[in-house]
């Protein structure tokens, strides 16, 4: 369905927004016919508007004539990315001064969790989690608190398109159990890595609300220390941050 276009805005700039949401949406690689099914706009202006993207290198053609994301927009989301660990670096280091432990905030990207800002932990044994990395979100806390946000079919496309690689024996290996967690999730409100992507290791993490792309917040540490006593006092204060971080967001 085409988005109505607000007013005091550029018509041919709302539409080509859409139409890059749109192609995100479906993994960051579609057909024309199939963006044509998303949107009222006509295949012809569809058409055009993608050749101009293209032609600025915002999409690429793929040898089989479907579109996908371009190599132009990595630099846009760069940039981005560390803005945005910039406006959130305070809320950061509220976390890990009042917990105690390595506090991190991820996006979803090109179907993976990104760390894009951290705090450390004041303990001398802790946590490091490198900004800029990337993860498989069924294997993180952060991971899955961004997909609990997602749609049950998304969720599943996505691990379809990524797979579900195994690194240790605590992780979820199956998409039932995935959606079984999720549910979870999306019922108590946060998430739990229990020593799946790292052995020995617990983190708490929730998703930050109405925000415009997937976003989640963690405190990890050893799981001496990060134990369900630190969840209960860790989550309610992860929420209160999500929250005032989603309001930074909005004021942007």
């Amino acid at each position: 369905m085409s988005k109505p276009a607000r007013s005091g805005t550029v018509q041919s700039v709302d539409r080509t927004i859409e139409l890059l949401e749109l192609l995100a949406d479906a993994g960051g690689q579609a057909t024309l016919s199939e963006l044509a099914g998303q949107t009222e706009l006509p295949l012809p202006t569809i058409h055009r508007l993608m050749r101009t993207l293209l032609n600025h290198g915002y999409v690429r053609q793929l040898p089989s004539r479907e579109y996908s994301l371009g190599p132009r927009l990595i630099r846009l989301g760069e940039i981005a990315g560390r803005q945005f660990g910039t406006v959130a670096q305070p809320f950061l280091n509220r976390l890990a001064r009042e917990l105690g432990e390595s506090a991190n905030l991820a996006i979803m990207d090109r179907d993976m969790a990104v760390y894009v800002a951290q705090a450390s932990s004041t303990h001398s044994m802790r946590m490091f989690t490198e900004v800029g990395r990337r993860v498989f979100p069924h294997s993180t806390g952060v991971g899955k608190a961004m997909l609990s946000k997602l749609p049950d079919q998304s969720v599943v496309d996505i691990t379809h398109r990524i797979g579900m690689p195994v690194s240790t024996d605590k992780m979820i290996t199956s998409q039932t159990h995935l959606l079984e967690e999720i549910n979870k999730i999306r019922s108590q409100g946060f998430a739990i890595d229990d020593g799946e992507q790292e052995l020995g290791v617990r983190c708490f993490a929730v998703p930050v609300p109405d925000a415009p792309t997937p976003i989640a917040i963690s405190v990890s540490g050893p799981d001496a220390r990060v134990t369900s006593e630190f969840g209960e006092r860790a989550v309610p204060l992860l929420q209160e941050v999500a929250r005032d971080i989603s309001q930074a967001l909005h004021q942007q």
